[in-house]
């Protein structure tokens, strides 16, 4: 049996969809339009495709999409006269790319209406999504490990996309609990050829353990985020230096905080797989001299100030894209933190079977929900959250739990209805979903997504 990618997923679709992805690339040897997610999965993707496309060759010219934006997908397309590669986003508008007179390849994970059964595309357009063979894109694969995968079908060299994989995955939440499926398979094949490293230790990501722990955000301690004398406070009881590096603490100090850290997560009622952020297994990228975590931040922070052209940059060794990126990632991680510790002192607004709130930093506001869907609010309904929309559209995302899917949610479902009965748009995951809908629906949005979500979560209602 042969051991290289092609027999990593048995089902045949797997193979057909990705040599018929493979075929369209090496078959045009030109300029492509890489089409890709502002998020880190996105920028990661990017990235992957980019040092892939360079190998060959071709020059590529980038063009992130902020949200769900049909007709900003219809404008790229219309003004491209070449191939288009579409990543981490793209699987809404299928009905879109028959039209295009050039090749179009589209890697993406997220569910589409007739999933796992795509449509009849011609032979121009090639459609690659791990839903149509058995794989789960929502757990066990994201964009980014999908075109990490894809690059390796292209050449064997493109291995070494490894970091991109991992940042991606990890920006898309698909670490918790360790990479798993075919992620797994991913990694355990990336740390057999040396691109990554697994290490043992603490989520402590900060010049010092007492900056970590204020600036700390995944997790998110209630008390502690954000709340620098709080944290020296905590950290003297335990008899930690607070001024120590990270790297410096002794193994009996260690102990000590990752077990009061545990405490303080359980003791609010986080879900034991986020508790375990504390102290998960982490991934060393050798040749970045960086942890994985670290890295899928800096993609995060460049796309969230908008200069995801910056997280791309740092995959083709740009040094000074690094700098700008670190710059960023601290403006990022403010923002997030104010909001949070504004939830966690104001609470949040309550409605049947879901849970909203407001951010001023449309950018930001989709990691928001999530940290504080897993860190601050129950684990019975989703969050939404609502930004933008004083002179233009509404921007919103959603965020629930697995737990909450094996109940029944279906966010990508929920948020896709709402908004087209409104006059929007939204599509996503079941666990993570966004939206865009016009000014002035948000009540109605509202109402119309609490009766979906409510009878997906059998509180009564009709679908």
């Amino acid at each position: 049996m042969p051991s290289g990618p092609d027999a990593f997923v048995p089902d045949p679709q797997y193979g057909r969809e990705f040599e018929r992805a493979r075929g369209l690339v090496l078959a045009n040897p030109r300029r492509w339009r890489v089409i890709y997610h502002y998020d880190a999965d996105g920028i990661a993707s990017a990235s992957s495709a980019v040092r892939a496309f360079g190998r060959l060759g071709y020059p590529v010219q980038l063009s992130p999409l902020i949200g769900v934006e049909r007709e900003k997908m219809q404008s790229l397309l219309g003004a491209t006269k070449g191939p288009v590669l579409i990543v981490d986003t793209g699987a809404a508008w299928l009905d879109l790319y028959p039209g295009h007179p050039f090749p179009v390849v589209v890697l993406d994970h997220h569910t589409y209406p007739s999933a796992p059964h795509p449509p009849d595309l011609p032979p121009h357009v090639a459609f690659v999504n791990p839903l149509d063979w058995g794989v789960n894109g929502m757990e066990e694969m994201c964009a980014a490990t999908l075109t990490w995968l894809f690059t390796v079908f292209l050449d064997p060299l493109n291995w070494d996309n490894a970091p991109w994989g991992l940042s991606g995955g990890i920006g898309d939440r698909q670490h918790v609990g360790g990479f798993r499926g075919l992620n797994g398979i991913l990694v355990d094949e990336a740390v057999r050829r040396s691109l990554v490293v697994r290490r043992p230790g603490v989520a402590l990501l900060g010049p010092t353990v007492g900056a970590a722990v204020t600036a700390s955000i995944d997790p998110y301690y209630r008390g502690l985020s954000g709340r620098r004398p709080a944290v020296d406070a905590f950290l003297r009881e335990l008899e930690i230096d607070p001024s120590l590096p990270p790297s410096s603490l002794a193994s009996d100090a260690r102990g000590r905080l990752v077990a009061a850290l545990r405490h303080r997560l359980e003791s609010t009622g986080v879900l034991p797989e986020f508790v375990a952020m504390v102290d998960q297994e982490r991934w060393y990228l050798p040749g970045l001299e960086r942890d994985a975590e670290e890295l899928s931040n800096l993609q995060s922070a460049t796309g969230r100030a908008g200069t995801p052209g910056v997280g791309v940059a740092m995959a083709l060794g740009d040094a000074s894209a690094f700098t700008r990126a670190e710059t960023e990632e601290d403006r990022w991680r403010q923002g997030i933190l104010r909001t949070l510790v504004r939830l966690e002192e104001q609470g949040v607004n309550e409605r049947k079977a879901l849970r909203w709130f407001e951010s001023q930093e449309t950018p930001l506001a989709g990691t928001q929900a999530g940290m504080a869907m897993n860190y601050l609010l129950p684990p019975d309904k989703p969050v939404v959250v609502f930004s933008g929309g004083t002179n233009g559209p509404i921007k919103l995302s959603g965020r629930g739990t697995l737990r909450l899917v094996a109940q029944g949610l279906d966010l990508a479902d929920a948020l896709r209805r709402a908004a087209a009965a409104v006059g929007g748009e939204g599509g996503g995951h079941k666990v993570a979903s966004g939206a865009t809908i016009p000014a002035g629906s948000r009540d109605r949005f509202l109402d119309e997504a609490d009766r979906i979500v409510a009878a997906q979560l059998h509180l009564g209602g009709a679908a």
